[in-house]
Order: structure tokens, then C-alpha cells, then sequence
């Protein structure tokens, strides 16, 4: 059963969604998005979360994900111990970093690679 904040990917459509109000049936046609969590690619696609002030800047890899147009982070999202769920859309152009602003405590990050999928910080 679906659970909140659960990535699922159509592979026929290659939608992606994210489960916002779960019910008690099977999600039709998608299947979950597994996270990884462990980063054994040259590239690096594990989110470091840094705190900073007035909230937390998250990077993609120890080593800075490359952004091209064939090989990108899709976007970067930032789950709080608050219900939030705060993310950044991105561009093949753009850093593979993201601010956000809140006050909460416990965080974690998630980030989509076109290519290598969906992955979790530590």
C-alpha cells in the first residue's frame, strides 16, 4: 500500500508521482521508486544536508552531481519533522544545490536523477 511522500514512476508514460493523500488500495499502473542511499557511481548522487541559517542548503554528492542536458538532477526535496515537504525544481543548466527555509529540527532530503533515479540522504 502507498504510503505519504512515496515516489512511484509510470513505465510506459515515465510520469512520476508523488503520493500526497495515501489511500488503503494499490496505486493503478506505477510502480514505487526504490530510494537509494548508497552512492557506488562516479558521479555523486547522495543529498548532503547542511543546516544553515534560517534553514538548510542541500547539495547533490560529496562531489557536485554534473548538470547536462543528457545526464541532470530533476529536483531536490526537502522533508521536515514539521509535515512539510519543500522542493526545488531544476534546470540542466542549473547548480544541483538547493535553500530552504524552515525551522525545523529533523530533516531529510531526497533528489531524481534522470538517470540514476531517486535518492535519500543518510
Amino acid at each position: 500500500m502507498a504510503k505519504r511522500n512515496d515516489v512511484y514512476k509510470c513505465s510506459e508514460c515515465n510520469n512520476i508521482v508523488e503520493i500526497i493523500l495515501p489511500s488503503d488500495k494499490e496505486l493503478c499502473g506505477f510502480e514505487k521508486v526504490v530510494e537509494n542511499t548508497t552512492d557506488a557511481a562516479t558521479e555523486k548522487h547522495v543529498p548532503v544536508v547542511e543546516k544553515i541559517e534560517g534553514g538548510y542548503r542541500v547539495t547533490v554528492g560529496e562531489v557536485e552531481h554534473p548538470m547536462t542536458e543528457a545526464h541532470s538532477i530533476q529536483w531536490i526535496e526537502l522533508i521536515t519533522d514539521n509535515n512539510e515537504v519543500l522542493r526545488k525544481y531544476l534546470d540542466p543548466t542549473d547548480k544541483p544545490v538547493a535553500e530552504f527555509k524552515t525551522d525545523a529540527k529533523e530533516v531529510y532530503a531526497r533528489e531524481y536523477c534522470n538517470l540514476h533515479g531517486l535518492w535519500r540522504s543518510k
